[in-house]
């Protein structure tokens, strides 16, 4: 059952921030109006059910009364049916303040960082990698995002064997963070001249964006290193260094952007990807014991480790978390992920309400 004391005081916080974004005396504040528009809309939708919880507990007391009054026979029959619906409706308010209270993930609200990898499977495997970022990058845009390309390694046969991106606004950690891990695809390669169903893997990383106060960097550690960029972008990439890498010595884990114009603005997104990959790190450790961040992550990116398959020949695409299959692969590889999504935070959900883990 839900702490009363817990949500009265969410309900009178949540009165006190709209007071306070009412009050239009004094100095302007966009950091501090930005943080109660925040606060407020985490507020919201709890304490929204609570107050209608608490009125319906008013009504059905109010028609139990009426039940206790047995002068007036239809009356009484009147209230039995009202006290039946206002349970019902009760009950449901219960469930939905139960979810509402669950413990949320302090990440959810972040930006992110998307690294994807060819895996297994050479010139496929980099062929599926860079659909693997077009479908992110298309379900971010259709959800308002903001998606940037902060840099790619090419293959010879048109893919990516690296690319990472950057996504921005929306809540991207809350909807992204379960593609973490192994994908598996098997079909038969545009190269394959006897039809013959190949099986490759790409591997997927999503990192929060963390602030600089989350994680300790001495730039002692640092060894960053300039280099011309290559690829799409103009001649300014092929003339001037401005693309950067920077490894932090310590743990051995490598950044690199060159997608920006500047030299200043790469290192900039580069520190920001480090920041992300150490604090992600440094998380797993405690949580885990495991101190490197790609293996817990992702591990080796061979075919036998995965958490989704997309199979062509069949047109379904499977998680293993949850033991479901969807089908049309082509729609879903265009960006529509929201039902595998929706399923995979409705599995969250349900192991939380289980007391479950879901580390």
């Amino acid at each position: 059952m839900f702490n009363v004391d817990r949500l009265e005081t969410l309900s009178k916080r949540f009165d006190e921030i709209e007071a306070e974004l009412a009050n239009s005396s004094g100095a302007f504040d966009q950091a501090r109006f930005t943080s109660l528009v925040k606060e407020r809309a985490g507020l919201e939708a709890t304490v929204e059910v609570y107050r209608e919880h608490r009125k319906l507990l008013l009504e059905i007391a109010a028609n139990e009364e009426l039940l206790a009054d047995k002068s007036d026979p239809e009356m009484r029959e009147l209230a039995e049916e009202e006290v039946k619906s206002l349970r019902e409706r009760r009950k449901d308010a219960e469930a939905r303040l139960t979810e509402l209270l669950l413990p949320r993930d302090p990440n959810d609200t972040k930006d992110v960082f998307v690294e994807i990898r060819a895996g297994a499977g050479g010139d496929e495997a980099s062929l599926f990698a860079a659909e693997l970022a077009r479908m992110y990058a298309r379900y971010a845009e259709s959800h308002k995002m903001k998606v940037e390309y902060l840099s790619q390694s090419d293959s010879e046969a048109g893919g990516f064997k690296e690319v990472v991106l950057a996504i921005k606004s929306g809540e991207p950690y809350r909807f992204l963070k379960y593609e973490s891990g192994v994908h598996r695809v098997q079909r038969v390669p545009v190269t394959e001249s006897q039809g013959r169903v190949h099986t490759s893997t790409a591997t997927v990383a999503v990192l929060p964006e963390v602030e600089d106060v989350e994680v300790e960097i001495n730039p002692k550690d640092l060894q960053i290193d300039t280099f011309k960029a290559s690829g799409a972008g103009g001649q300014h990439v092929n003339k001037t260094e401005s693309a950067i890498r920077i490894t932090h010595v310590p743990s051995g884990v490598i950044v690199s952007c060159s997608e920006e114009r500047s030299q200043l603005q790469n290192r900039e997104r580069a520190m920001a990807m480090l920041r992300s990959k150490l604090y992600d790190a440094k998380k797993r450790e405690a949580e885990e014991a495991v101190g490197s961040l790609r293996k817990s992550q992702v591990g080796t990116g061979d075919r036998s480790e995965k958490i989704r398959t997309y199979n062509f020949p069949q047109d379904r695409i499977t998680d293993h978390r949850i033991n479901e299959s969807f089908g049309n692969i082509p729609q879903i590889l265009n960006g529509d992920l929201g039902k595998i999504v929706a399923r995979l935070q409705a599995d969250e959900k349900s192991r939380l309400l289980a007391g479950e883990s879901v580390a």
